[in-house]
């Protein structure tokens, strides 16, 4: 089973949470590809059976590079039917647009029909960053990776 976590990070704490899911993936025993959404294009999406996408939280909303690579999915419209979608955040502050900009990349991964999975504890769209990757970030960040693979595992 293979899964992309493609992530925009300019300051580095979108790709320290990154780093820590694929840790967790890892050790479950998944096949991982870490790369910068600039260097992903939308086809290859297509070669994974989990999707996780991280972008920190511009104007509460996702960063345009994220949001380039899910415009230009439109091109295979349906084809990521039944795959695993998940998606993280950062930003600098509470009330942030951390929970839009997650909304965000959800909508479009279920517009694509893919299988998005909620949490009922932890950060419930998927896992939030506020200045820095503290200890709480990072244990959602492997409850949400852990959870992840038992999901992917029970699909495929």
């Amino acid at each position: 089973m293979k899964v992309l976590i493609a992530y925009y990070s300019k300051s580095g704490t979108t790709k320290e949470m990154a780093e820590i899911i694929v840790s967790v993936l890892k050790e479950e025993g998944l096949e991982v590809r870490l790369s910068s959404v600039e260097k992903v294009s939308s086809k290859e999406l297509l070669e994974f059976d989990g999707i996780i996408i991280g972008s920190p939280t511009y104007y509460g909303s996702l960063a345009y590079q994220v949001k380039k690579l899910l415009d230009e999915s439109v091109s295979f419209h349906g084809s990521l039917e039944g795959k695993l979608g998940g998606a993280f955040t950062s930003s600098a502050n509470i009330g942030g647009g951390n929970e839009t900009t997650l909304l965000s990349i959800l909508e479009a991964m279920l517009i694509h029909g893919m299988i998005i999975q909620g949490d009922s504890r932890g950060d419930h769209y998927g896992p939030v960053a506020v200045g820095k990757v503290d200890k709480k970030a990072e244990n959602n960040c492997r409850r949400f990776a852990k959870r992840f693979s038992q999901l992917l595992k029970r699909l495929r």
